[in-house]
C-alpha cells in the first residue's frame, strides 16, 4: 500500500501536535489589520491552551458556542447580555483597569473609572441643572413610598487635574428604581425614567434630583444569570449610580458611585467597586424635595495626559 500524498489526510498534524497552534497563527496574511495581527496570536494561543488543558470535548465546545449565541440573541438596544457575561467574568472591570492605566499620570489625581455596564442607553433627555430624573412617580407604583424616602439631591463640580473648572461638560446619569430594575427592564416605568443628561455651568457645577440607589440582583432570566447559579456565585450588585462625563479636550470618564452603607459593597458580582468611589449620603435639611444629599466632584484627565 502506498503512503499518503503531501496533501492527503495522513499528513495532517494531530490537534495535540505542538506545531498546530503556530500553523493557525501563521495563516494570517501580510495585509491583515495591524492591531489584529498584533493581538490575534495571543488570543489563539490562549484559546488553544485552554482547550488542551481542559481536555475540551466537541459536545462542550458546541454547548459553549450555543451559550454565546444565546447571549447574542437576547441582546437588544436596551439590554446587552454579552456585555453582562463579560461583567460577571470580570473582563470588563479588567479592561477598564487596563484602559485607565494607559492615561498617563491619571491614576493618582483623577476620578477612577468603573465599568459602563449593560444597561446604558444613548439619548437620555437633556435637563437643566436642578431638575429631577424621576419620571411618572405615582402612588400606584408599589415602590412609591420607598421613592419618597429615598429622594436625593446630588451636586458637584467637574474640573481638570489642576482643579480648573470644566464649563460645558456633559454628565449622563442613570440608576435603578427602588425595585432594583432599570426602566428598560420594567414596563411600569416610563421610558428613560431615572436617566438624564446635564451640562455644567461656567464654574463646572452640576446638580440634579434622583433617588438613593438600591442593591439589586443582575438578571437571572438569561445565560449570564444561569452561569452565576451554576458557579454557586451571588448575583448582587451594591447600590450605585452610573455616570458618563464628557468634556472637550479631556478623556471621557465612565464611572459609578457606590453607597458605603450597602451590604454588598464588598461583594460585587461584577467586581467594579473601587475604594475611591464609595461615598456616604448625608441627611438633607431644608429641602422639601429630598431627604438625602451627596456632593461628589469629578476630576478629568486631558487628552494626552497633561493637566
Amino acid at each position: 500500500m502506498g503512503s499518503a500524498g503531501p496533501n492527503e489526510p495522513g499528513d495532517l498534524p494531530h490537534p495535540y501536535d505542538p506545531t498546530f497552534t503556530d500553523r493557525v497563527i501563521a495563516a494570517t496574511g501580510p495585509k491583515a489589520n495591524a492591531r489584529l495581527a498584533e493581538i490575534m496570536p495571543s488570543l489563539v494561543r490562549h484559546l488553544h491552551d485552554f482547550a488542551r488543558e481542559s481536555n475540551l470535548t466537541v459536545a462542550e465546545w458546541i454547548a459553549g458556542v450555543e451559550f454565546i449565541n444565546e447571549c447574542g440573541r437576547m441582546s437588544t438596544d436596551k439590554r446587552n447580555e454579552t456585555q453582562l457575561l463579560c461583567d460577571i467574568l470580570g473582563l470588563e472591570s479588567l479592561v477598564d483597569e487596563i484602559t485607565a492605566k494607559l492615561l498617563v499620570g491619571a491614576a493618582a489625581s483623577t476620578t477612577p473609572s468603573a465599568i459602563l455596564g449593560p444597561f446604558y442607553r444613548q439619548g437620555a433627555p437633556s435637563l437643566p441643572n436642578g431638575s429631577s430624573i424621576v419620571r411618572g412617580l405615582s402612588p400606584s407604583l408599589p415602590w412609591y413610598e420607598r421613592a419618597l424616602e429615598d429622594a436625593t439631591f446630588i451636586h458637584g463640580r467637574d474640573s481638570t487635574k489642576a482643579m480648573l473648572p470644566l464649563a460645558g461638560a456633559t454628565i449622563d446619569v442613570w440608576h435603578t428604581a427602588p425595585n432594583g430594575l432599570y426602566e428598560q427592564q420594567d414596563d411600569a416605568q416610563p421610558d428613560m425614567n431615572l436617566r438624564g443628561r446635564f451640562t455644567t455651568d461656567e464654574l463646572g457645577r452640576f446638580s440634579f434630583y434622583c433617588l438613593r440607589p438600591v442593591a439589586y440582583a443582575i438578571p437571572d432570566d438569561g445565560p449570564a444569570g444561569r452561569l452565576l447559579g451554576m458557579l454557586d456565585r451571588g448575583p448582587f450588585r451594591p447600590a450605585h449610580i452610573h455616570f458618563l462625563v464628557e468634556a472637550e479636550g479631556h478623556k471621557t470618564l465612565v464611572t459609578q458611585v457606590f453607597d458605603a452603607e450597602d451590604r454588598w459593597v464588598g461583594d460585587d458580582s461584577v467586581f467594579a467597586v473601587k475604594e475611591e468611589l464609595v461615598v456616604r449620603y448625608e441627611r438633607r435639611e431644608g429641602d422639601e424635595r429630598a431627604r438625602w444629599g451627596l456632593e461628589y466632584d469629578f476630576v478629568l484627565a486631558r487628552d494626552g495626559g497633561e493637566a
